[in-house]
């Protein structure tokens, strides 16, 4: 089993001049049309080269207050009104300027044990299936167990 026999070829695409209120748009829309809930999406650039990667937790970073573990409780802070500044910021940022950069990448020919092996050691939930340059897809975490399970479950059961 290989990448190319699970992958998702169906993917909605950002770009580094997109703002974050257009990515979050763009990440409905694929939610939709994927009919699942997304929460990463591939950067690419003019040329349709990947770029990077904005996820969900890429955004979440950005919003939390850089000095949160400094400040502990925040007792005496008002949250609603940092998280509400941080909001109105986001705003006006840029996909470019907080997605992630360096990009794991796997081929379509890339086995299924080895992409599970590089979800769990590296913590990625998504990996871009790319084809000498061209993305073809995209492989889920969640694909990689349901299929992985699949071969458990005895058939008809």
């Amino acid at each position: 089993m290989i990448a190319h026999d699970i992958m998702q070829t169906g993917f909605q695409t950002l770009s580094p001049s997109d703002t974050i209120a257009e990515a979050v748009s763009t990440f409905h829309l694929a939610s939709e049309l994927e009919k699942k809930k997304v929460f990463g999406l591939m950067v690419t650039d003019h040329s349709d080269h990947l770029v990077g990667m904005l996820s969900m937790y890429d955004i979440l970073l950005f919003i939390q207050p850089k000095h949160i573990q400094i400040w502990g409780e925040m007792d005496d802070l008002d949250p609603s009104v940092l998280y509400e500044e941080r909001l109105e910021q986001l705003k006006s940022i840029l996909v470019g300027d907080i997605m992630t950069a360096e990009v794991v990448t796997i081929t379509p020919d890339t086995h299924l044990m080895v992409i599970a092996d590089m979800m769990i050691k590296k913590h990625i939930r998504r990996l871009p299936v790319v084809d000498d340059q061209e993305i073809v897809g995209m492989v889920y975490v969640s694909d990689v167990f349901h299929h992985l399970l699949e071969k458990f479950i005895p058939p008809g059961a």
